[in-house]
């Protein structure tokens, strides 16, 4: 895989050379730096990434309604999770009575 040197986004092949759809920047090829390229059958699997536990170290509660079909409790633990990329944060609930689990709007 190649990336633009312009505008950074993914180039394409075109016959002879990496095209950016985008910028329309193009490069020659390369055969002896493409067969350096890692495969995907070279790549690791390091498996799931970890799911945050909206209960892990929360004692705080708020005044939030469960969504959960069978429960009708109106509070909740919240934590605040950064959301990937770091623009803005995400409020992760869980029921302190029945313990789903929903993210906040």
């Amino acid at each position: 895989m190649k990336f633009c040197d312009e505008c950074g986004s993914m180039m394409h092949t075109e016959g002879d050379a990496w095209a950016c759809r985008s910028c329309e920047n193009e490069d020659p090829r390369d055969s002896r730096a493409e067969s350096a390229m890692t495969t995907q059958d070279g790549q690791r699997d390091d498996g799931a990434p970890d799911v945050a536990d909206a209960t892990q170290g929360s004692t705080e509660t708020m005044r939030e309604a469960c969504p959960a079909d069978d429960c009708e409790a109106d509070r909740a633990r919240y934590e605040m999770i950064p959301k990937p990329g770091g623009s803005y944060e995400v409020r992760l609930f869980t029921c302190v009575e029945c313990g789903h689990k929903w993210r906040g709007s």
